[in-house]
């Protein structure tokens, strides 16, 4: 049961076993932190305390992309040469391997907040799969917020 993160000061990627409590501290900025012990269920996130988590495939974005343009890459080039047999075959061989990709796959869940992102829990129902509305205000979120702390460092005494 592992967490991966990113410190809340300065923004160093960072991972955690979280099966029992610990102190953690940021070798970069010495933030330091505190985790408890996660229940195996994960009602909310170590990291920040959110409750609204979502489920995700724990499968590199980037590899699926990839089989994805290759495999229409090849389909396009075989079809010009009027290979049509090979063009079914390279996109229906595509979809079989995206499709034992996704069931031998398992889930990895993360927070809407902070974006920690769980590995070895067993999702619960409730961990839904991502919601675009909620996943936009909690972008909206980080901008103001990141608005307010370049105010505030714009305001601070000395500052020009």
């Amino acid at each position: 049961m592992d967490v991966c993160f990113h410190c809340p000061t300065c923004d160093r990627p960072a991972r955690v076993s979280v099966r029992t409590a610990i102190d953690w501290r940021c070798p970069t900025c010495d933030h330091r932190g505190r985790f408890k012990a996660a229940d195996p269920a994960l009602p909310c996130c170590v990291v920040c305390g959110n409750a609204e988590l979502y489920k995700q495939k724990d499968f590199p974005h980037w590899l699926g992309m990839t089989i994805l343009v290759v495999a229409c890459i090849a389909s396009v080039l075989t079809y010009l040469w009027y290979e049509k047999w090979l063009t079914w075959a390279i996109l229906i061989g595509s979809a079989l391997i995206d499709g034992a990709l996704y069931l031998s796959v398992g889930d990895a869940v993360v927070c809407y907040r902070c974006g920690a992102y769980y590995k070895g829990f067993k999702p619960s129902p409730a961990h839904r799969p991502f919601e675009l509305t909620l996943g936009e205000r909690y972008r909206q979120e980080r901008i103001r917020s990141e608005q307010i702390r370049q105010r505030g460092q714009n305001s601070a005494p000395g500052a020009r």
